[in-house]
């Protein structure tokens, strides 16, 4: 089940817990990818507030949004670059998408694994993926007053095992989201602080949110292909008896 993509733009753009939980998210990822200067740079779900540090330098950059959440004007005062799409059958073609983020794409949809075979067509050769979850152990995920408390969570295992059976290599993992999922003024003041001190933590035990960096994998054919046989000279046969 996705969210409505207006509960996810008050929360990310219009509350404080919302513009930490986005600083956090975005650190991170700008920690993995921290450029990606004339590279083509897709998003999935809401994942419109990651996208802004590349606008500058990609050669193109787009906001896919599902139908079942809605899609909103994305960047604001700038060129629209947000897309209202299916939620497995996405406008852009085969190979072409250098870098992929899903945030609130993966977790909601009921569709997972033919969203993955979607993610895996439109990337292109040594195309690389984020995928950004609900960490199972996290605090977040058992909050629904936050877009991380809806649909399913995982653990890196989880989610790892589900990108292999998908022809994606998990290359790393890390976490964020390390404050506590609440607006009460003693933990948004020490949010910066529990970021800081949350990043020497095990993934499994800190981070409220999963982020999972895979790359596409080209198996070679299954099937098996016969060897041509070498052919050689054959000798007349002679003949076994004597014509009388």
């Amino acid at each position: 089940m996705h969210l409505d993509v207006q509960d996810l733009r008050n929360f990310y753009y219009r509350s404080a817990l919302g513009r930490a939980a986005q600083a956090s998210l975005r650190a991170r990822i700008l920690e993995l990818w921290p450029e990606a200067k004339g590279q083509t740079v897709v998003g999935y779900g809401f994942a419109a507030p990651l996208l802004r540090p590349y606008l500058k330098e990609a050669r193109r950059v787009m906001a896919l949004m599902p139908g079942p959440q809605g899609v909103m004007p994305w960047p604001a005062k700038m060129p629209n670059v947000a897309v209202l799409t299916e939620e497995t059958l996405w406008p852009l073609e085969t190979g072409h998408v250098d870098k992929l983020i899903l945030l609130h794409g993966l977790e909601t949809s009921e569709r997972a694994s033919d969203l993955l075979e979607e993610c895996w067509r439109v990337l292109g050769p040594g195309g690389r993926a984020l995928f950004i979850v609900p960490n199972r152990a996290g605090l977040w995920a058992r909050r629904d007053r936050t877009p991380f408390g809806f649909g399913r969570p995982y653990s890196p295992g989880q989610l790892e095992a589900q990108l292999r059976k998908h022809q994606f290599l998990p290359e790393r993992h890390v976490s964020a989201l390390y404050q506590v999922p609440s607006v009460r003024k003693i933990w948004m003041k020490s949010g910066p602080a529990f970021e800081k001190i949350g990043r020497g933590m095990p993934t499994i035990l800190a981070g409220g949110a999963v982020i999972v960096e895979a790359t596409k994998l080209v198996y070679p054919p299954k099937a098996k292909t016969e060897r041509g046989r070498k052919l050689r000279a054959s000798s007349v046969m002679k003949p076994a008896v004597k014509p009388v």
